[in-house]
């Protein structure tokens, strides 16, 4: 049986190319005068899809038409949708089509002239078999009966930058693997550059008898095995491009002597800009993995009806699934809760197991926070506070949980909920209109921390969900995509869920930022009690480590909303020490919530290229100790003959618990 003909001229194209593009079909059966053509590119309008033309044939360039092969032009029409952004392009014909007779769709210059001036602008996304749809009336009634589809490749454009992906921690002596994304302007993987390029790959403490050099593979990438580091301290991998001297680096790597942690990098809030996260969400998931190379990363959907019906909901859960892989990709079951009083807010739920419901704010047993909470057990989820700054939206934490609001988020897209601009905030949430939300301080997580509110700092991505949804036609000021790092024993779905419910995490404004602070010995998201440790009424030694993917601007110490001490290294890296002597009870805030008068200390690092990065806090409470009886002196153990005893005037007073600096322990 014959059947028609459908191809394209070029057969492929590379991401952002602009040209001019022929979509020639050649009928199997003859189409009467007056027949219909509908030609869908399947685009969305979206900056990174394929440009939308116009069908003034009046224009010079970027013009949709038809030709048959009389060689007149044909003007297309413009066919709109209630339910969709682009339209579909409608052409009558003014004669009849033969079978075998060829009927071309042009998209670019309309005089085939200066085609890479005049012409249409590709996607800028990769894709293999990329799909255009040609609908058929041969009545000419508008009964689309018949459907053919054109299919065009997608290739990554001219190689621009190499992206090095590595571990964040590894440990002395250790191996590990690294990989290489050779990629265009977009992101995309490439291996369009000349043939004899060579990358050279050199680190810190590189033996000189060890020379990398590299040719660019047709994948686009390559796993490089087996790498470790001899000695302890920061490193970062570059690459030398020998045509262009440009130089590629890796994000900071810290290696330990020994380790027993792993570093993730991931996001429980956030949207892709290439692909939908509800109906796509097989892809989304595949470009989390292995194009933005996250660790892990939930699902955030809105619950209500409208947003998630019931079957988007089981294919998310149905994905989020079959992509949890240890060791390699977690998936988190999540969704995004709204309640329309400011003590609940938006609220980002997070299940460490499958197959778990979506709560409906509209089902009366999930009407509330404190209805929700009830029905749930700790550790079966966690509640995540978000955008708590967000004007109306925000949130006052007066229905705080701390059983289910383990962590916060401080930091997404769309701005800071940390404190004010007045307080500091340099990424605040503000709109540049009329239109949009304003900072609400009454969400401050600052101002939450000083009512002894405790939660861990993590971090989102963009959104365009939900309340969401109109920022993108305002003027709401949009910031960099975040990133939350988790710090687990292992890449499984439970370790990370525990590491996140014990608040051993960080937020960061979408840079891979290292960070880590302790406070007498406690890593961050601790709680310290003075009677434990005595010394901490005098000084409380705080020590950390950073390194930025740049240089770094400052690191502040905070002590419950002030800065209290502010490093400015010379580099990107920094290991620092900080004794605050200042006597204990003259800076402990009142908890007035019959627990023991505490203070909190995190840091905040600025990078000069804007990003910051905020550490969980640590968290002191001034806890007396129980002092020993004076009518009951422990007797004097026996010194060995061997053991000098000390002058009386020189003889220690104090306990081994009391000792000043705890790092001495």
């Amino acid at each position: 049986m014959r059947r028609s003909i459908c191809y394209t001229e070029p057969t492929k194209a590379e991401a952002g190319e602009v040209n001019t593009w022929k979509f020639i079909f050649t009928p199997a059966n003859t189409l009467p005068k007056g027949a219909r053509l509908k030609f869908d590119l399947m685009s969305t309008g979206r900056d990174i899809d394929w440009e939308l033309p116009t069908t003034d044939l009046k224009k010079s360039s970027n013009v949709i038409y038809a030709k048959m092969e009389t060689g007149k032009a044909i003007a297309a029409k413009e066919v709109e949708y209630e339910d969709r952004f682009t339209p579909d392009y409608e052409f009558t014909l003014p004669a009849e089509l033969e079978a075998g007779k060829d009927f071309t769709i042009f998209i670019g210059s309309p005089k085939e002239t200066s085609l890479d001036k005049n012409g249409n602008k590709a996607q800028s996304t990769a894709q293999r078999r990329r799909s255009f749809l040609l609908s058929i009336d041969p009545s000419g009634k508008g009964q689309y009966e018949e459907e053919e589809l054109f299919t065009l490749d997608v290739r990554g454009a001219e190689l621009s930058n190499i992206r090095v992906l590595t571990p964040s921690f590894v440990a002395k002596n250790k191996r590990f693997d690294v990989i290489l994304r050779f990629e265009d302007d977009f992101g995309n993987l490439t291996s369009n550059a000349p043939e004899d390029m060579l990358i050279e790959l050199t680190y810190e403490q590189l033996r000189e008898n060890l020379n990398w050099k590299l040719f660019i593979p047709e994948t686009g990438f390559i796993v490089l095995p087996n790498l470790y580091f001899n000695e302890p301290g920061f490193y970062t991998i570059s690459l030398h491009n020998n045509k262009t001297d440009d130089i590629f680096k890796s994000c900071p790597i810290k290696c330990f002597p020994e380790n027993d942690r792993q570093m993730f990098w991931g996001f429980l809030h956030g949207e892709s800009e290439r692909f939908d996260s509800s109906e796509n969400i097989e892809n989304c998931l595949r470009h989390f993995r292995d194009e933005r190379a996250l660790n892990f990363c939930a699902s955030s959907c809105f619950e209500s009806q409208e947003e998630t019906p019931n079957e988007i909901w089981k294919l998310i859960s149905q994905n989020i699934t079959e992509f949890d892989e240890p060791e390699r990709f977690t998936t988190l079951l999540g969704f995004q809760w709204h309640g329309t009083k400011p003590e609940e807010g938006i609220r980002q739920f997070v299940y460490p197991k499958d197959g778990k419901p979506i709560l409906r704010k509209k089902e009366a047993k999930n009407s509330s926070l404190k209805k929700i909470y009830k029905q749930l057990a700790p550790k079966e989820a966690i509640s995540i506070p978000t955008f708590t700054m967000g004007g109306d939206f925000g949130s006052n934490f007066d229905e705080f949980n701390p059983d289910f609001e383990r962590v916060v988020e401080i930091y997404n897209a769309w701005g800071s909920s940390e404190c004010t601009e007045k307080e500091g905030n340099s990424l605040p949430i503000q709109t540049e209109g009329k239109k949009g939300v304003k900072e609400n301080s009454e969400g401050s997580i600052q101002k939450a921390l000083k009512r002894n509110l405790r939660f861990g700092f993590v971090s989102g991505g963009l959104d365009d969900r939900g309340i969401y949804a109109d920022f993108f036609d305002c003027d709401q000021v949009q910031y960099y995509p975040g990133l939350t790092a988790i710090v687990a024993k292992e890449h499984s779905r439970q370790s990370l869920f525990d590491a996140l419910y014990n608040r051993a995490c960080y937020a960061t404004t979408g840079a891979r930022i290292i960070m880590g602070l302790e406070l007498a010995g406690h890593p961050m998201g601790s709680e310290i009690k003075t009677a434990a440790k005595p010394g901490l009424m005098v000084n409380r030694h705080l020590s950390g480590y950073v390194a930025g993917t740049t240089k770094l601007d400052k690191v502040e110490i905070i002590r419950n909303g002030e800065v209290i001490k502010t490093f400015e290294p010379e580099g990107y890296t920094l290991d620092f020490v900080f004794d605050d002597l200042t006597p204990f009870l003259d800076v402990t805030i009142d908890a007035k919530d019959k627990n023991p008068p505490f203070a909190y200390y995190y840091i905040r690092v600025t990078q000069e290229d804007g990003h910051i990065g905020w550490s969980s806090p640590i968290w002191v409470d001034y806890v007396p100790g129980q002092p020993t009886p004076k009518s009951v002196k422990p007797p004097k153990a026996a010194k060995p003959a061997s053991v000098q005893e000390l002058p009386e005037e020189e003889e220690d007073d104090f306990d081994d618990d009391d000792d000043f600096d705890d790092d001495d322990e």
